[in-house]
């Protein structure tokens, strides 16, 4: 089982959460945030990407950077626009996105289970970008982007979350990308045995984002030698059916020195083809393929996507191993400079403006993985390629703090 436990959540004061709350730091560039951040000294911006109230050639990696992110998570505590909770709590998070909702539980989650692999990991991560982690929770003695976890879905939880919601909650507010944003403290000790007794049945969590900050939160534990409240790390847990998985599609630079005719004769030996097709694919094994102003339909053929492997049969390791690699000469995608990745939420007409503008010479758009494959091969113990899932909405940094 994966332990669980209450905290007492640094937390917005509820009228101030629309302005300090922000997206995480890793889905923006510093220019863009730069910009987010722009006459709104509240903005979490200024913790998270702490660059931005620095000179604009800084390294971001720079001493100067961690320690203006101190100062400005300081600044607003000192200034009461985040408070910490008097007493150790869950908290019930929703999220509306949409015709979408979530209902996440906030709490503290074990590093002893991240290391242990009772909760389980579907990527590689990056020691650069895990060392970043470990320094900007090390300089501010706090975890303040949540882990995002799943869980097979249990209809106990999903009976007392919708109870509880149906209660006023103490944070809510409409961000400016439209997302709805809510949260209940879940205080008596009561609902708080409930929730770990319930828990305490799961075998297993499942990482759907935040490799880097699970990485880090388990180095600085170790590095503390389990001290206080570095043995745990900040999570939300969603159940798996609430969970939104938008693709992750790839543009490609140029054609690798073939025409676009003879590109397509030879994706025609691997795919059936619908020259008049859709941009969004409706199901598994297909694709989307953009290229001189046309959409077309790709479909495996079937001998391609004829295996029981869960890894080998997700559409992005297909692509990758019949496309990517021997057609445009793409072996490895975190590396190469041919190939990029465009997050589903930007919609497909975001692949047919890069491509029409000429910065990229094709685009592919991609049937979301399932968060089914993704627990199976979690399970399993496998890694998924880059790339290959996009999750949405994005939790909010600043929503809750877990202070170490």
């Amino acid at each position: 089982m994966a332990r669980i436990k209450p905290f007492a959540a640094l937390r917005p004061k509820p009228e101030l959460a629309a302005q300090i709350c922000e997206l995480p730091y890793d889905v923006m560039s510093s220019a863009e945030a730069r910009e987010l951040a722009k006459d709104n000294p509240l903005s979490f911006l200024h913790v998270s990407k702490p660059e931005i109230d620095l000179p604009e050639n800084i390294d971001v990696h720079d001493a100067q950077v961690y320690a203006k992110g101190k100062e400005n998570f300081n600044r607003l505590i000192s200034q009461g626009a985040l408070r910490q909770d008097a007493a150790p709590a869950f908290y019930l998070y929703r999220q509306i996105m949409g015709t979408h909702a979530q209902f996440g539980l906030v709490a503290a989650a074990s590093c002893e289970d991240y290391l242990q692999n009772i909760i389980k990991k579907h990527e590689f991560t990056r020691p650069d970008k895990e060392d970043d982690r470990v320094r900007h929770i090390e300089t501010l003695n706090s975890q303040t982007g949540p882990v995002f976890l799943t869980y097979r879905a249990v209809p106990a939880l999903d009976a007392l979350f919708k109870t509880k919601a149906a209660e006023a909650p103490e944070i809510d507010f409409t961000a400016k990308d439209g997302v709805r944003h809510t949260a209940w403290p879940l205080k008596d000790a009561a609902t708080i045995k409930t929730i770990q007794d319930e828990f305490a049945r799961i075998p297993y969590l499942y990482i759907a984002d935040g490799h880097h900050r699970s990485a880090a939160a388990g180095r600085v534990y170790q590095s503390r030698h389990g001290a206080g409240e570095s043995a745990w790390f900040l999570t939300v847990i969603f159940p798996h059916n609430q969970m939104q998985i938008l693709p992750y599609n790839r543009v490609l630079k140029d054609l690798n020195g073939l025409t676009s005719a003879q590109l397509l004769e030879k994706l025609d030996a691997i795919f059936i083809i619908n020259k008049n097709g859709a941009a969004k694919p409706t199901r598994k094994h297909e694709l989307g393929f953009f290229i001189d102003g046309k959409w077309h339909t790709l479909n495996f053929r079937p001998k391609f996507a004829a295996t029981t492997d869960p890894i080998e049969k997700l559409d992005v390791t297909l692509l990758q191993k019949y496309v990517l690699a021997p057609l445009f000469g793409i072996d490895d995608p975190r590396t190469s400079k041919s190939i990029n990745f465009i997050g589903g939420i930007r919609g497909t007409g975001e692949l047919e403006k890069v491509v029409n503008k000429g910065d990229y010479q094709c685009a592919f758009s991609m049937f979301p993985t399932s968060i089914e494959d993704l627990m199976t091969i979690a399970d399993a113990g496998g890694i998924m390629p880059p790339k290959s899932t996009w999750f949405e909405p994005k939790l909010r940094d600043a929503m809750f703090c877990h202070m170490i």
